[in-house]
């Protein structure tokens, strides 16, 4: 199977078999203990990926720059700014040229109503992997991490777990739906139930809801939308309070943020932890809004995972790429 997978590009999991998922985590998981271990995996020697970062990034780019080098290969980072992309070359010239020279694409563009577009045309033009750094759908590389997390806690039977996804108030900036959208896509194919929680109006993409109540009904997961989030965390496995933009509220920023301002008391506190069941852990893809999205208190207490949710990005990151750009030279 993982020669199948070699040159197919990495843009949403939705697009992926489950078998082909457990294949990356199960990889993701191998590669986890080498380095625990210092095991060389020098998999994708001399190879090269170019990451075009038209967003900031912390753990996304380094987790690719690191990966690909402890696999052997190179990471060039290339700021768009600097590119001719910011004299208007199109996608496909990019793509066209950028794939002769190397072996995978890696792209992080979150612009609303901009991102997906542009790498679905570098994936139409592009002869090497185009890999998904977090656009404005979807956030493939973190909610595979989240993936992998859950299942070290919880083991890989996650039936029955119960999920709450949940808005949470923040003011850094309007953040993109693809992280939320992205869990909301794939944990019910792996039977988790999830609720879906958010004040009215900060809906998220009607057809991703769409697939995700579809992905539920294939595996008999539960899935519902409140606009409670207290009632979203009473009896959860797992919480991940998280802000994103009401991009369904206006089109205009300043109207947006003065509606997120409404909503001050979406914040995760250990009054609402104790509503989730007593081994339940909190999750956040991370940067975390402190004192807004969720307090001290929880995120540096025993129930957040976040630090190995994010250790994971490493491991899962170096599977996508020794899958889709392993093999022959």
């Amino acid at each position: 199977m993982g020669s199948m997978l070699r040159g197919k590009h990495f843009i949403t999991t939705q697009e992926f078999k489950k078998e082909e998922i457990d294949l990356m985590l199960d990889l993701a998981a191998d590669l986890k203990r080498r380095f625990a271990v210092g095991e060389l995996t020098p998999w994708l020697l001399y190879k090269t990926v170019f990451m075009i970062f038209f967003d900031e990034s912390t753990r996304t780019r380094n987790s690719i720059e690191a990966g690909i080098t402890q696999l052997g290969g190179h990471a060039h980072f290339l700021n768009p700014k600097v590119m001719q992309t910011a004299h208007g070359e199109v996608a496909k010239d990019t793509a066209q040229i950028l794939s002769r020279y190397g072996h995978a694409i890696a792209v992080r563009h979150c612009a609303y109503k901009i991102g997906n577009d542009y790498l679905r045309a570098l994936a139409k033009y592009s002869d090497v992997p185009i890999l998904n750094l977090q656009d404005d759908f979807y956030h493939p590389m973190q909610v595979l991490a989240d993936l992998m997390t859950i299942q070290e806690r919880f083991g890989k039977n996650t039936r029955g777990l119960k999920v709450a996804i949940t808005w949470a108030y923040a003011e850094s900036h309007l953040k993109p739906l693809s992280v939320p959208q992205s869990q909301l896509l794939l944990f019910p194919r792996y039977g988790m139930d999830v609720t879906l929680a958010y004040p009215k109006g900060f809906d998220l993409m009607p057809e991703i809801v769409e697939q995700a109540k579809k992905n539920a009904e294939e595996t008999g997961a539960k899935f519902e939308i409140i606009h409670d989030m207290d009632e979203a965390f009473k009896d959860a496995d797992i919480v991940i309070p998280k802000s994103w933009g009401g991009f369904f509220v206006s089109d205009d920023p300043e109207t947006i943020m003065a509606e997120v301002r409404k909503h001050k008391d979406w914040i995760c506190t250990p009054e609402r932890m104790k509503l989730a069941k007593k081994h339940a852990v909190y999750m956040h893809a991370l940067p975390a809004d402190r004192g807004r999205e969720v307090v001290d208190e929880v995120i540096d207490g025993p129930q957040s995972i976040v630090i190995d949710e994010a250790e994971n990005r490493l491991h899962t990151a170096k599977a996508v790429m020794a899958l889709t750009m392993g093999g022959r030279p």
